[in-house]
């Protein structure tokens, strides 16, 4: 019996496990003869499986959205990547030949790229094999900072510091000259063909992880991205275990193996005391990578839809299980027994994500640092029955948060208990009623101290999950005689980009790790975040000296908690 798996996903705090090994023209077709058996003879091994949103393209400079960089991730090569069943997670060599060498300042990183590497094959190449460079990872680099792209990663490493590429940055885009990409800049040289060497203006100890980042930081060939243009979305070249060979937008991804791809096999360091990770390194130790053959992706947004493709055997693997399915297919965290006959597994995995409740710091109505303005926002807090909303809108798949640092990454305490979480309708209005946040005319909402009204607007994408929670959201706030609103606003994208121009009261979303490290989470109240990954436009002195003080501070060895100092 062939087994499918499914994953019990919690949106704030649970996600999927992923399998390891795996990672056209403007009508949005592309294709290429793709294999139709395994190397050395034998049928294909083909995992099957849905994307819940579109994907945009798959150039690694470009894209944003998770779904896209899942695919990319897979077709391009960083430095380094991570060991998966290693807890906590560890980074290991990729691209590079073994780990970099790292200054005692934290300032000046080393590659050596491993020789041997190369690019899938494309015409634009002539017929010959095209090697992996260390030059290769300093235009994919520059590509971030070049103002034409409007890379999304530029924000994920303007933090960084390397050492002269925001001041090219900042000549091309004030200049409206073409991004000088032949220009030298102490920060990012190839030293010669594989070594590459990183230099940042201070120090910083987890700069590492940037390099693992193949999603964003997958390196590109030159001459590929020149070839093709504004079409390098659609044709993404790199050196990575899989290829893009059929592409029709926003319906079928199909990927399928390098066959050119490097002599490279399946190793892992699970911890002694994890048996699934020992069994899943037994498994598979030693087995040449990537494992299967052919990947098959259909985009399948509506929940019921991608759950019945999975149910008819269409799909071998659901990735985070919607949570309106959760009884049917998990009933008192078992799989139901029709599916287990079935051969159906599912897997419950804590996630590193959160999701957060925003307010706008600059707004007069939610924002500001005095105390009543503060006591608004607590009573907000207690006033909010975040119980209610896991049990009603996710379906019991989420657990409170107790800090910004979620379960999987450095920082994270399982023991740390605060009172944020706290539901107390009743201390909620003693603590309006303190600072003078009355309803003075008796229509059951209360008004500010001055007497005005007392009103704001939260923001929210049209899903039928945001439909609920702001109907959850209105009670609660009704229950402590707080007026709310909704405003809507048809994307997420379009949203977030509302919060980092300030013009929105409050709105709610979700923060996946870059890398598994609480600094990752806690930057999102970081002054120099904001307008960019600081929505809340928050700006406490106090706060940012901690932030930028810790910031500098290596990891200490074995270091899993941190949260409580903070």
């Amino acid at each position: 019996m062939k087994r499918r798996h499914l994953t019990r996903a919690m949106a704030a705090a649970w996600a999927a496990r992923w399998l390891p090994g795996l990672g056209a023209t403007p009508q949005a077709r592309v294709s290429t003869t793709t294999p139709e058996a395994a190397p050395g003879g034998g049928a294909a091994k083909v995992l099957r499986y849905a994307f819940a949103i579109a994907e945009t393209g798959f150039d690694p400079a470009q894209v944003s959205d998770l779904y896209s960089r899942i695919v990319t991730s897979h077709i391009f090569d960083a430095p380094l990547t991570y060991d998966h069943l290693a807890r906590p997670f560890k980074l290991k060599p990729l691209a590079a030949e073994a780990m970099p060498e790292v200054s005692a300042d934290f300032r000046t990183f080393t590659f050596r790229i491993r020789p041997g590497i190369f690019f899938t094959d494309d015409p634009v190449f002539g017929g010959k094999r095209r090697e992996l460079v260390a030059e290769d990872f300093v235009y994919s680099l520059k590509r971030i900072y070049d103002p034409k792209l409007k890379s999304p990663g530029q924000s994920n490493l303007e933090d960084e510091g390397i050492i002269g590429l925001q001041e090219l940055h900042d000549e091309a885009e004030k200049s409206k000259k073409p991004f000088d990409y032949d220009r030298p800049i102490e920060g990012l040289r190839a030293l010669d063909r594989y070594t590459l060497r990183v230099r940042l203006r201070e120090g910083r100890p987890r700069h590492l992880y940037v390099w693992a980042s193949r999603d964003i930081l997958g390196a590109v060939a030159r001459e590929v991205v020149e070839a093709y243009g504004d079409r390098i979305m659609e044709h993404p070249v790199g050196t990575g275990p899989f290829q893009l060979t059929d592409w029709r937008r926003s319906s079928r991804i199909v990927l399928a193996r390098n066959a050119g791809y490097r002599d490279d096999a399946y190793d892992a360091e699970p911890n002694a005391d994890d048996p699934e990770g020992q069994a899943l390194l037994q498994r598979f130790k030693g087995r040449r990578l990537p494992m299967i053959d052919r990947v098959e992706i259909s985009i399948i947004e509506q929940a019921q839809p991608r759950w019945l493709s999975f149910l008819n055997a269409e799909e071998d693997f659901i990735e985070r299980l919607p949570n309106e399915f959760v009884d049917q297919a998990v009933p008192g965290g078992k799989v139901a027994p029709n599916l287990a006959r079935r051969g159906v597994v599912a897997y419950r995995t804590p996630s590193a994500d959160v999701t957060l409740m925003v307010f706008n710091m600059e707004s007069p109505v939610v924002g500001g640092y005095t105390a009543e303005k503060v006591a608004l926002r607590r009573a907000m807090a207690l006033g909010n029955d975040v119980g209610r909303e896991i049990r009603i809108a996710r379906h019991g798949q989420a657990i409170p948060a107790q800090t910004p640092v979620p379960p999987g990454v450095v920082g994270y305490d399982p023991d740390f208990r605060t009172d944020v979480q706290d539901h107390d309708v009743a201390k909620a209005k003693a603590l309006l009623d303190m600072f003078g946040f009355v309803d003075r005319d008796g229509d059951g909402y209360r008004e500010n101290p001055d007497g005005s009204p007392l009103s704001f607007e939260h923001s929210s994408v049209p899903t039928t999950r945001e439909r609920q929670r702001n109907e959850l959201w209105k009670k609660s706030m009704d229950d402590i005689g707080v007026r709310v609103t909704f405003g809507k606003v048809e994307k997420l994208p379009e949203l977030r980009k509302q919060a980092q121009l300030g013009k929105v009261q409050s709105f709610s979303y979700g923060w996946i790790a870059d890398y598994p490290d609480g600094e990752n989470f806690l930057q999102l109240f970081w002054k120099g975040s904001i307008g960019q990954t600081n929505y809340a436009m928050f700006d406490l002195p106090e706060y940012n000296a901690l932030y930028e003080k810790a910031k500098l501070l290596p990891t200490a060895p074995g270091a899993t908690r941190c949260t409580s100092a903070w």
